[in-house]
């Protein structure tokens, strides 16, 4: 491996301490660096050409910073959690120099992640992330009116907080917040989940993967479009959101065994690091 990027928590020293700690171990055994904030998305893509892995250090938030940098190349990542949940870091911090020198030895197995991808019909502006994306109020406490099709087919037009429409990934987030179903996590299929539904549709979904979903914002007031819950975009009325799954995917270096996701899911749901 000629090259490996390491992107952290800006908010978090402690990652940043270790993450140039991190560099210095690999300087020492000969394998270029380079190392940024997550937060700078842009700047991070474009360092990503030629790397052969992304160290992120944080928590799952950085990773979805992380991977949405890496678009459109193919680079695996790794984890080191310092944050709550972990659904997607891979090792702790003492575990991390321990570990590193077997995956820069090629050890381990890649799970690969569907994403998602957003178009603004309006603007035509296209985006990609891992989790979810939710069309809904924004500041008001009013509820809109998402007009939904799915496939061309009118499904129903909710009377909401919101609307989720969100990967495997993603249904371990905010879906699973608001009582959607949790997949595994190399599923393709995706979920749509009603955020307080009021006397509309209150089911959720789950679409096979070549569905294409469009929302219709109809609101006298300001909505949102949000990515990842990171990424905002103001909503008028009669804007519209096609959603669909990214051609792209993310990729996660394992060194866990293959069934870790259900070993940990009981503890991880209480919030126990493991």
């Amino acid at each position: 491996m000629n090259q490996v990027g390491i992107l952290y928590h800006p908010r978090i020293e402690r990652a940043r301490t270790v993450g140039i700690e991190l560099g210095r171990f690999l300087e020492a055994r000969g394998v270029l660096f380079w190392i940024c904030s997550a937060w700078d998305e842009e700047q991070a893509r474009a360092k990503v050409p030629g790397s052969g892995l992304i160290l992120s250090i944080g928590g799952d938030g950085t990773i979805l910073r992380a991977v949405r940098a890496i678009v459109p190349h193919v680079v695996p990542v790794v984890g080191i959690n310092l944050g709550h949940l972990g659904f997607m870091t891979e090792l702790t911090i003492d575990a991390a120099l321990a570990k590193l020198p077997d995956l820069l030895q090629g050890e381990g197995w890649i799970e690969e992640r569907a994403m998602i991808q957003a178009e603004l019909l309006s603007s035509g502006k296209v985006l990609h992330g891992l989790n979810d994306v939710f069309v809904g109020r924004r500041s008001s406490v009013r509820l809109v009116r998402i007009e939904a099709k799915v496939d061309g087919e009118l499904l129903t037009t909710y009377r909401a907080d919101g609307l989720i429409v969100a990967t495997a990934t993603g249904s371990t987030g905010y879906s699973l917040a608001g009582g959607g179903p949790i997949l595994y996590p190399e599923a393709k299929e995706m979920i749509v989940k009603p955020v307080c539904p009021h006397f509309c549709f209150d089911k959720t979904l789950v679409l096979p993967p070549q569905s294409v979903v469009v929302l219709k914002v109809i609101t006298t007031h300001e909505a949102v479009f949000s990515l990842d819950g990171q990424v905002e975009m103001a909503l008028g009325n009669d804007e519209e959101v096609r959603v669909r799954l990214s051609p792209y995917v993310a990729r996660f270096l394992r060194i866990q065994p293959r069934s870790y996701f259900y070993a940990s899911l009981e503890a991880k749901l209480k919030g126990t690091r493991v």
